[in-house]
């Protein structure tokens, strides 16, 4: 059994003071926004600043100002961005960001990242880009053409592994794994204390998780088949930071990280990433919309390499 754990994101800010995502939006609406794109909301929590949705397939967060989304497998995300565009007038919108990566699984998608902006650029215009190389890990991001400008304080990161250690895996994949072994796990009090959690473990596999505090927040999704293992963290929280101890834990064979508004981006990785990794890329670009962002990817050399395997190509939903 293979699943998509690479997700699409989209985050949309708008003017709070024509209509308040915290207040003036109701739960039904949510709702709908994330069945647009073929997901289900399971759960939520709350706090005077965010509401955070976990979804069947990822994350939702709003604020009063903007929301993000975040949606793995096969869902559709920009479905649900379009959904939103359409129902509100376009003076609201200050700036909409559509970000996706490179998946696993690409031909098992409704859609690829050309179809998609195709879709949004009927809505409004923009600018699309590419950060890493096209035959390897990279992330295209595609944000509306217009005056808004980034606040240099909005700063966010992400960190996404690829190929975790076998123990790992082996640890993540058990039979009737709890929330609470899997916080233990990944030191979720350590990373993440006085947080408000919430958290959700899948049938047979996988893992999501919420956490807000103030107006921090971050989610964890977790997809830990050892024949496409990815786990992935974003927050506004400083990840570079917290980079040292989740490598620890989780011992990738790669990991991609991308930080917005993170000026000391490069100084920080030189002092936090393991000397077993290695860069395979570095890049930054400063978008139209004033973020400045940072993609790095980091390999650690191999010494042994998978073997050829027999792939079980019966069923629906086998590997190809």
């Amino acid at each position: 059994m293979f699943f998509e754990g690479s997700e699409k994101k989209a985050e949309i800010h708008i003017d709070a003071s024509q209509l308040n995502l915290l207040t003036d939006i109701n739960y039904d609406f949510w709702c709908e926004l994330v069945s647009c794109c073929n997901a289900q909301i399971l759960s939520f929590i709350e706090n005077p600043y965010c509401k955070a949705f976990l979804l069947s397939e990822s994350s939702l967060f709003v604020w009063q100002d903007r929301f993000l989304i975040l949606t793995c497998g096969q869902t559709h995300l920009v479905n649900s961005v379009s959904f939103f565009l359409n129902n509100f007038d376009n003076a609201l919108i200050k700036q909409v960001i559509y970000q996706r990566k490179n998946e696993y699984f690409s031909q098992a998608q409704p859609s690829c990242f050309g179809d998609d902006i195709k879709m949004l650029s009927n809505i409004f215009s923009g600018r699309a880009y590419r950060f890493g190389e096209l035959d390897s890990h990279h992330n295209y991001i595609f944000h509306q053409d217009n005056e808004y400008q980034a606040d240099i304080n909005d700063k966010t990161y992400e960190l996404l592994a690829y190929q975790i250690s076998k123990h790992a895996s082996e640890h993540l994949t058990q039979a009737n794994l709890t929330k609470e072994q899997i916080r233990t796990f990944l030191c979720i009090d350590e990373l993440l204390p006085n947080f408000i959690i919430d958290d959700y473990v899948f049938d047979p596999y996988g893992y999501s998780l919420n956490a807000i505090k103030d107006d921090q927040y971050l989610t964890i999704h977790v997809t830990p088949q050892d024949s496409s293992s990815y786990i992935s963290f974003e927050s506004n929280l400083n990840l570079l930071e917290l980079a040292p101890k989740i490598l620890q834990i989780l011992k990738p064979v790669s990991f991609d990280l991308l930080a917005f508004n993170e000026a000391a981006f490069e100084d920080q990785i030189n002092t936090v990433i393991p000397d077993q990794y290695v860069s395979s890329s570095l890049v930054c670009n400063t978008l139209s919309n004033g973020y400045l962002v940072h993609f790095a990817n980091f390999i650690q050399p191999q010494t042994s390499f998978t073997k050829p395997v027999m792939l079980d190509i019966s069923g629906e939903h086998h590997a190809l």
